[in-house]
Formats: structure tokens, C-alpha cells, sequence
């Protein structure tokens, strides 16, 4: 369709308005320092995807980053009503709650985590440092919280 034709037509079905990818707006916005403008990104992703997990976990990262635990805290119990599984949404929030002097929960949060462990190449770590923890609050099963 020509330029003029777009222009004074009255039929614009062709024309239709483009989506933001927001959460990758957001990663940017993160990476550049700017946390408050990348979680109005996030919020924006949300509306378009409630329920997209990605979206979820980095808004808590954010959250925690900006030292906003609550919010934080309750974005990561949003993301475990969406999968309750979910290891990242445990394991962040499992530190969460510990810093908040909540062991009790905390040790909940980090079983959870060890009873469906992330895979890859860093998951050892990860896991390792749950096991740790989950030792000093003194919720491990005997030989080991797996």
C-alpha cells in the first residue's frame, strides 16, 4: 500500500500497532544501572503476560537489587503460584526470608529447592549453597537434605 493511500485511507486494518518486547527492554534497562525504569518495564511485560515466569524472577531480582524485600518477596510468592516447583522462585525467597530472621520458612523454601534442583553447569553451586545453609538453620535431614 502506497505512502498516500496509508495516509487518507479510512480502512487501517492493515496497519496494526506494534507490541514492546518489554521484558527484554527491562534486561536492558538493568544492565545500564536504571532498576526503577526496568521495573516499570517488568510491570508493562506482566500486564501483556501475568503469569510468564521470566518476567516474575527478574522483577524479584530487581526488587531485591533496589533493597525493596517486600515487594520482592511477594513477586517471588507470585511466581510459586504459577509453578509451585519452581527452584528459582524457592531458592530467592528461601534468602529472603532468612534475612528477614525467618529460618523457620526459609528451610521450608530451601527443601523445596533441593527436592527439584535446577540443572546446568552452575547448578552445583547453587545447590551446594542450600545444603549449607539449610545446615545452619539446622533443617537438614540426616546424610543430607536431598
Amino acid at each position: 500500500m502506497s505512502f498516500w493511500k496509508r495516509l487518507f485511507s479510512r480502512q487501517r486494518e492493515d496497519v496494526l500497532p506494534q507490541r514492546l518486547d518489554y521484558l527484554n527492554e527491562a534486561l536492558a534497562l538493568e544492565r545500564q544501572g536504571d532498576y526503577d525504569s526496568a521495573l516499570t518495564s517488568y510491570r508493562l511485560a506482566l500486564r501483556d503476560h501475568p503469569n510468564d515466569l521470566r518476567v516474575l524472577l527478574n522483577m524479584a531480582i530487581a526488587f531485591t537489587k533496589t533493597n525493596r524485600l517486600d515487594e520482592a518477596i511477594r513477586v517471588y510468592r507470585r511466581a510459586l503460584e504459577v509453578d509451585a516447583t519452581h527452584s528459582g522462585a524457592h531458592y530467592g525467597l528461601a534468602f529472603l526470608l532468612r534475612r528477614r530472621g525467618d529460618d523457620e520458612t526459609a528451610a521450608r523454601h530451601l527443601r523445596a529447592f533441593l527436592g527439584h534442583p535446577p540443572r546446568g553447569p552452575d547448578a552445583a553451586r547453587w545447590i551446594e549453597h542450600a545444603e549449607r545453609t539449610l545446615a545452619e538453620i539446622g533443617g537438614a535431614a540426616p546424610g543430607g537434605a536431598r
